[in-house]
Parts: C-alpha cells; structure tokens; sequence
C-alpha cells in the first residue's frame, strides 16, 4: 500500500539502523564533527536497550521505511521523559515527528502519566513547543561537559482516552 504509516515498537535488531538515524538527524543542525562525535555514544542504541522493559522504543515507519523513533521511559508514577525522538533528515516537516510525538502523549495518558518532559537540543525546542512544551530547566548536556539544555515539560489532560 502506498503512503502507509505504521508506528509499532521497535525490535533489538535496529538498533544499528536507529543508531544511525539518531546521528543523522543530530547532524541535520550543522554541527560540527568534532561535536557529533562527541555526541556518537549518547545517540546509540543497542538491542539489549530495545529488549529491556524499562524504556518503550517505538519507530515510524512509512511505505515500510523507518523513517523516525522515539524512547519514553516512566519517571515516577506520573512522569515520563522522551529521552529520544528523531527523524530521517529527509523526512523533516513531513509531519512524521508530529505523528510520533502525538503517539508518545498518547502513551504517556494511557499510562496515567500527567507529564513528559524532554531535554530538548536547542534547534528542536520550537517543534516540542509546537506540540504544548514549555522550559522547566536547564540540564548539561550528556555529552558535552559544560553545555546546557533546556529541560522541557508538556503537560499531558486527559478528556476520556484523548490528549488535549
């Protein structure tokens, strides 16, 4: 079928490929690669991450691509933090980082989570705001001792099994 979305939980066997994905679409801002490579451990995933239960890892796929992923992880009993959502370089603004975004909230009020927050990279902070977020914090950066982040929060009502 053509155009097909799929969203479905990604498996331990791409993990390479979201590896791969992560540092391209970190990539896609024009950083340098001095940086990137400072950033390569932060944006890899291995399969026994996938297969852990402590972190749901959830791809998009369209005409039977992969064309972007996310990770949520439960922070406490409300919370849960996207620890990760990429997309394709060539697929931004395609509207597939809204669909995973919108199917993470989703997640997260199906889980009785109240609130996401996310450590957002400075050029992706208007696309999380785009979809409720709003800067808590700042946090250093995983990777690059003495960078700050901005912490994000969107907070997650739930009308019946909508998220408004």
């Amino acid at each position: 079928m053509s155009d097909s979305i799929l969203i479905r939980s990604a498996v331990p066997s791409e993990s390479r490929l979201l590896s791969n994905l992560a540092f391209r679409s970190k990539a896609f801002w024009g950083y340098s690669p001095e940086f990137m490579e400072s950033c390569r451990d932060e944006l890899t995933i291995e399969g026994d991450q996938i297969a852990a239960d402590d972190a749901s890892h959830v791809v998009c796929e369209f005409d039977g691509k992969i064309v972007g992923f996310y990770v949520l992880r439960r922070i406490s009993p409300t919370a849960f933090d996207l620890q990760a959502l990429f997309v394709n370089p060539g697929d931004i603004g395609s509207g597939h980082g809204r669909q995973l975004m919108t199917h993470a909230l989703q997640s997260v009020s199906k889980q009785g989570g109240r609130t996401l927050q996310v450590q957002s990279d400075p050029n992706a902070t208007r696309f999380y705001e785009a979809a409720g977020a709003y800067q808590i914090g700042l946090l250093e950066s995983g990777s690059i001792p003495g960078r700050q982040l901005p912490l994000l929060q969107i907070d997650v009502h739930v009308t019946g099994s909508d998220v408004a």
